[in-house]
């Protein structure tokens, strides 16, 4: 399982600040949403094909544990290849190494694992292939419809969807039998939850927020119904966290569970949240589907506690999701055989032994419609959440992701300052709306000097 920064999505002030520079270098812009790719030149498509019967040596930088398993199937397969599987770092770690190695001109990978959040940079600056010149455009059909959405870029394909993050609400089903709670099928009714837990203990929270989480504020916008960075043409943006519906449902839930003190702002996955999660501190961790792993590795004590429902909604008849975390798998013009590196990305993702294999022996949770629609998936009982089938939840779960979010494309500048801005009034119960006024100005003052045309609201 991945392990905290790559699902939060934060990014470190360095990374910013050497993607900024390859921003500034291409003066254009590129929107997250996606769109139709061009067709793929027939002879490209053939090469990739062609590739995998070819003798070929690739480097894959991913910091996804138990993904040799996966990795070693495809090279049983097609033995011609053979796979380097190097940890670079994790997330930020990685992509300053990748940066790094990209400007040197040699050191790259061939393909690598970046994350939804910072691909959009990363494909505007011609960091990526455009996946679609080799035929990668076909597959569209068959991932989920937000996952493509991430890596469908301006008209382009620059990754191959390899897990996602649908959120859902991971609760303690201890603590909500004691205390006659019912998961909480609204936010007001989790704000009802939250004081009946408050109430029987004043040290214990319904849940926690993290301040220096940029992306799981972003990830409870989106499950609000928000869409607060759009990018369209070559370099149009717009920036309306002051505005938008999704935003202020947001300001207004848990600027009420903040100013009450019904929630922990509480830096997570330190051990002091871990020990909170595991005595109780903490009755529910609203968080992606990959999150089982975590906690049955980190908290094995809790076995038989746990239970999983969907997240609570603004509007229960017209029920909407958000990802939370989730990665592509990106071939770097650097390669030496881009048709190889293009076929493996392919197979690794899009294959229904690979995805299996990265399900069962990653624990990544599926991008793909193959294992989503799949009724053994579905219906596996769980034995440490006390037999439930909870990928039926996480499934449907998925399939109620509002499809249309978009990163900015320079998301990683806008995470790395998140802390500073709105996770000041996160951690110290000030205004989430001012906040998130001042967060929108830096954005749009950096996308400006970045050659951006910045509109706000």
């Amino acid at each position: 399982m991945r392990t905290l920064p790559s699902r939060r999505g934060v990014m470190t002030a360095g990374v910013a600040t050497a993607l900024s520079l390859a921003l500034a270098a291409c003066g254009g812009g590129s929107g997250g949403g996606a769109t139709t790719a061009p067709a793929a030149a027939p002879s490209a498509s053939a090469a990739v094909q062609d590739a995998l019967s070819k003798p070929a040596e690739l480097t894959f930088w991913t910091w996804v544990t138990g993904i040799e398993k996966t990795v070693a199937r495809f090279q049983a397969k097609y033995p011609n290849i053979k796979v380097n599987v190097v940890n670079a770092g994790q997330s930020a770690d990685q992509y300053t190494k990748l940066q790094t190695a990209i400007k040197a001109g040699s050191g790259a990978p061939d393909v690598a694992q970046i994350e939804y959040f910072a691909l959009p940079q990363f494909a505007l600056s011609k960091q990526v292939v455009n996946l679609a010149e080799y035929g990668s455009d076909a597959l569209k059909d068959k991932f989920a419809p937000a996952a493509w959405g991430q890596v469908a870029i301006n008209g382009g394909v620059y990754g191959i969807p390899q897990d996602t993050g649908p959120m859902a609400m991971f609760y303690r089903k201890d603590i909500f039998e004691k205390l006659k709670i019912e998961p909480p099928k609204t936010w007001a009714e989790f704000i009802e939850a939250a004081k009946k837990i408050k109430a029987d203990n004043a040290d214990n929270f319904i849940t926690s927020i993290d301040p220096g989480d940029a992306g799981g504020v972003d990830s409870l916008i989106w499950q609000a119904g928000g869409a607060p960075f759009k990018t369209s043409g070559e370099n149009q943006v717009s920036v309306t966290l002051t505005t938008d519906p999704g935003v202020k449902q947001f300001v207004s839930t848990w600027g009420t569970l903040l100013g009450e003190k019904l929630v922990d702002p509480q830096p997570g996955w330190t051990d002091e949240w871990w020990k909170g999660m595991g005595s109780g501190k903490y009755a529910v961790w609203m968080t992606g589907a990959w999150a089982p792993n975590g906690i049955i590795n980190s908290i094995p004590q809790t076995k038989g506690k746990w239970a999983v429902a969907p997240m609570p909604q603004y509007d229960a008849a017209k029920p909407m999701n958000a990802e939370n975390g989730g990665s592509s798998v990106a071939v770097i013009p650097q390669s030496k055989n881009i048709p190889a590196a293009v076929a493996f990305a392919q197979w690794l993702n899009s294959d229904p032994e690979a995805v299996k294999s990265l399900n069962e022996e990653a624990g990544l949770f599926p991008a793909t419609k193959t294992l989503l629609d799949d009724q053994a998936f579905r219906d596996a009982p769980q034995e440490f959440f006390g037999g439930q089938k909870i990928n039926q939840v996480l499934g449907d779960a998925s399939a109620a992701v509002k499809a249309d979010w978009q990163y900015l494309p320079f998301q990683v500048y806008a995470n790395s300052i998140f802390k500073d801005t709105v996770g000041q009034a996160i951690d110290g119960g000030g205004d989430l709306a001012g906040a998130l006024k001042t967060w929108q100005d830096r954005i749009s003052a950096f996308g400006t000097e970045q050659g951006f045309t910045l509109s706000s609201g």
